[in-house]
């Protein structure tokens, strides 16, 4: 081809570009291709790349980021035409380890799938992760610190070291990952797609859909945070029904009754009679020789319930009344002394732009006065006195708002998610009327497993199709 109809060709691809971005929602963005961070199976062609867009569309100044995807391509020469498309919940976390799994999936041998890694978090250019808060958290343990105040030492300290590389924290929301999405969508001249998410990114493809429906097949939403639900607002009242569920379990099931029997009673008997009280564990942080004698609270102990698999809680709760705090008390401070556990910068970010710009303090208030065993609890590990540091916009009042959508979608959850409740499910279901719930009365939050596979490969494959269970456990209406 020669020089001038190598121009006359390019010519043609844009304006093909610019026509197919007019037309529907996105916009055509340049892709960089790269390695793929995380492997793949070497018997799929995958395609990996960066979608360059803006890192805030309401500034004009031409600052971009790299965001990378993993296109897994099908081996079915008869493949469907839309294809997977999956970003993780967290907020924060990393999505593209999900491309592995999509490899080996049975997803895979319908339609291509996509990973697509989200602004801000692990692989993205740049991702928002410093060191600042994990430090502040360190400290106010070795030095019996108050909790709070140290992290938001910490958080001032975080926000600075990000502004100083350059980052502009007010560009890392929902919205800007929605248009994200629409943009890769664009890109990659994606007609039809299927839209797989959990969690936070159940709510997040939910705004996706709300944007613009014009590409969007189905979804499939895993123990969804509804856009529109105010976290804060339920979170502790759902972990306390979660466990309300399970203390019936186990009164119906338990044959030790002088152990089990009457469990809710006494787990809101002790966490209400050590409101205020100071323990003392001796602990030696790793590579170092003194011991330290480091203090917690009912705070630490709700957190360590709060992270435990539902299955372990009686068990557990039993154990921490009779005073035998120490084995869950040293595993809490391993992790923090030897990983970073605090909230990622992304993390941070969106829920303070999303969650904690519109949740009520007095609502909250109201539900510690409800369930005094949880007061001064924080089950999010950002919250209020955090956000008020971190100063970003909220997201647009619009994106909270629930929305009427006749697309047909799959919502799944477990009877004891402590975090996302099932009424989540169905509040959904009452503005998507073409949707279709399962319950696994069996497991908590983010349900997953090969059960679950199986109905998503039945619903992909007719999603307005009724589905039916043939296991007890699992209530599909």
């Amino acid at each position: 081809m020669n020089t001038a109809s190598t121009r006359t060709y390019l010519l043609l691809i844009f304006l093909l570009s610019v026509v197919y971005a007019q037309g529907q929602p996105g916009v055509v963005r340049t892709l960089e291709p790269c390695a793929c961070p995380v492997q793949i199976d070497s018997s799929f062609h995958t395609r990996c790349a960066y979608l360059i867009v803006p890192e805030n569309r309401k500034k004009k100044n031409g600052k971009t980021i790299k965001l990378p995807f993993i296109l897994v391509e099908s081996k079915n020469p008869n493949k469907k035409k839309d294809p997977l498309l999956f970003t993780a919940g967290g907020p924060g976390g990393s999505s593209l380890g999900w491309a592995r799994g999509a490899s080996g999936s049975p997803l895979i041998k319908d339609r291509d799938c996509i990973a697509f890694e989200q602004r801000g978090t692990h692989y993205a250019v740049p991702n928002l992760w410093s060191e600042e808060l994990d430090d502040a958290i360190r400290e106010s343990y070795r030095k019996n610190l108050n909790k709070d105040s140290m992290a938001v030492v910490g958080v001032k300290r975080y926000k600075k070291a990000l502004e100083a590389k350059g980052i502009d924290l007010s560009g890392y929301n929902t919205d800007e990952t929605v248009a994200d999405i629409h943009d890769l969508l664009a890109t990659l001249r994606v007609d039809s797609v299927n839209l797989l998410g959990g969690s936070y990114s159940g709510g997040l493809m939910l705004a996706v859909l709300q944007k613009d429906p014009t590409r969007i097949r189905s979804l499939v939403l895993d123990s969804p945070l509804p856009t529109f639900v105010p976290i804060d607002e339920d979170e502790p009242a759902n972990f306390n029904e979660s466990l309300n569920i399970l203390f019936n379990h186990v009164e119906k099931d338990s044959t030790n009754k002088a152990v089990y029997g009457n469990l809710q009673e006494k787990f809101q008997r002790y966490f209400s009679s050590i409101n205020g009280k100071i323990f003392t564990t001796p602990y030696l942080e790793k590579g170092t020789t003194d011991t330290l004698r480091i203090q917690y609270t009912r705070r630490e102990l709700l957190g360590i319930l709060v992270n435990t698999q539902m299955k372990h809680i009686p068990y557990v709760i039993t154990d921490m009344i009779k005073g035998n705090h120490y084995s869950y008390i040293k595993q809490t401070l391993d992790a923090i002394f030897e990983h970073n556990t605090a909230p990622s910068g992304m993390r941070i970010s969106v829920y303070c732009a999303d969650q904690t710009a519109y949740h009520s303090e007095k609502v909250l208030q109201q539900l510690y006065e409800t369930y005094p065993y949880l007061k001064g609890y924080h089950i999010n590990d950002v919250y209020k006195e955090l956000c008020d540091c971190w100063k970003v916009p909220p997201i647009k009042p619009e994106t909270k708002q629930p929305f009427y959508s006749s697309k047909p979608a799959l919502l799944a959850d477990g009877e004891m998610d402590n975090a996302c409740r099932p009424i989540y499910i169905d509040r959904i279901h009452h503005y998507m009327p073409n949707s279709q719930r399962l319950l696994f009365t069996n497991k908590a939050h983010m349900v997953g497993g090969e059960d679950m596979t199986r109905f998503m490969q039945s619903f992909l494959n007719n999603p307005y199709r009724k589905l039916e269970s043939t296991k007890k456990e699992i209530i599909a209406y």
